[in-house]
């Protein structure tokens, strides 16, 4: 066959096999009686299965090789298990990462079904209040007051509230800290004080919350921020202030889009930035 078979069949353009055959990766072709490059199946085989590799992310040369192998000798070369794992590892990172995109965009249209809901046809001075809900009022909660209330600056009333009350948890206090956020006397509170109050937003951060958040008077909007608790991970110190960094990563992540929707609905037109 002629390389635009090769090609079409592979899936790939005619100048990414020559380039293959330049940088060594495919072997040579021979040459048909009329003077064109002729193919056969094992060729097929061979380049199929560099495309794939490749799109795994090794390199050419990489993918070549174990092609190669995999085809002549069917031995696999063991330097290239560690390959192949950091390969595998990227994808689950990928994977994870790409979950945490769908989950964001979810919130995201919540948000703006929610601030469609709650939209002001005239600006008014009263700031938007914002009451985020979890289980023990300890961590995520706590986490995204402190941020709102930073960032949201003097249009946002925040509070946060828990089913269950318990204590601000440490490890919430000091990436607060590393924020320049002085969270130190902040307490663990019951959605009880708050019965009696309106709020524009009521944002639960944990499932369990969301299925035991009671119902608030007035014309309050309710979201769900899904977020995993960072007070269940175990190890060292190190290991779990790292996962109260992530969430307080993934707080701020959700509030940029939820401030601007918010004071758009509310008829003001410009907010904070966070960085």
């Amino acid at each position: 066959m002629r390389i635009a078979e090769l090609s079409r069949r592979v899936g790939i353009a005619p100048s990414a096999v020559r380039w293959y055959e330049q940088i060594g990766v495919l072997p040579a072709p021979g040459r048909g009686s009329n003077g064109y490059r002729a193919y056969d199946e094992p060729d097929v085989a061979r380049l199929r299965l560099v495309v794939a590799l490749r799109r795994l992310g090794l390199s050419p040369e990489d993918a070549g090789r174990l092609a190669r192998l995999c085809l002549e000798r069917g031995a696999v070369d063991l330097d290239l298990a560690p390959v192949l794992g950091e390969q595998r590892a990227a994808i689950a990172r990928q994977r994870a990462d790409l979950d945490r995109l769908e989950s964001e965009l979810i919130d995201l249209e919540m948000t703006i079904a929610a601030a469609g809901r709650a939209r002001r046809t005239e600006p008014v001075p009263d700031p938007i209040r914002v009451l985020f809900v979890c289980t023990h009022n300890s961590a995520r909660s706590q986490i995204a007051e402190a941020l709102l209330t930073r960032y949201g600056g003097a249009d946002f009333e925040v509070h946060s509230a828990g089913t269950e009350a318990t204590r601000v948890n440490p490890f919430a206090i000091r990436v607060l800290a590393e924020a320049s956020i002085d969270w130190s006397a902040a307490r663990s509170k019951t959605i009880t004080e708050f019965l009696d109050q309106r709020f524009d937003y009521v944002i639960t951060v944990c499932d369990r919350a969301r299925e035991t958040c009671p119902v608030f008077p007035g014309s309050t909007n309710t979201l769900h921020w899904g977020l995993d608790d960072p007070s269940e991970v175990e190890g060292t110190d190190e290991q779990k202030l790292a996962a109260f960094r992530r969430t307080e990563q993934e707080v701020a992540a959700r509030l940029r889009p939820f401030i601007e929707v918010a004071l758009r609905a509310a008829g003001r037109a410009h907010g904070p930035v966070i960085s």
